[in-house]
């Protein structure tokens, strides 16, 4: 058995920009939204992102375009 510390690689995303502020605001069901907000957990959009929700989208934010094209494709109800 081995007890060698593993050593996590600094991983970077484009999501956000330098500001802090999301690149690209995603579609979440929104009984999710309100949770994750509180207590924290993490949602999965329909592009597939898995994240923690901090920031409401306000009208005129950038979309994400696969979660848009994918939102597009969904007929009411689903």
């Amino acid at each position: 058995m081995s007890t060698d510390t593993l050593v996590r690689p600094d991983t970077t995303t484009d999501e956000t920009t330098d500001d802090d502020t999301p690149k690209f605001f995603h579609y979440v069901k929104k009984n999710k939204i309100a949770e994750s907000a509180v207590m924290g957990t993490h949602v999965v959009a329909l592009c597939g992102e898995v994240f923690p929700v901090t920031r409401s989208a306000k009208p005129g934010s950038p979309v994400c375009p696969a979660c848009e094209e994918i939102y597009k494709g969904l007929r009411k109800g689903d």
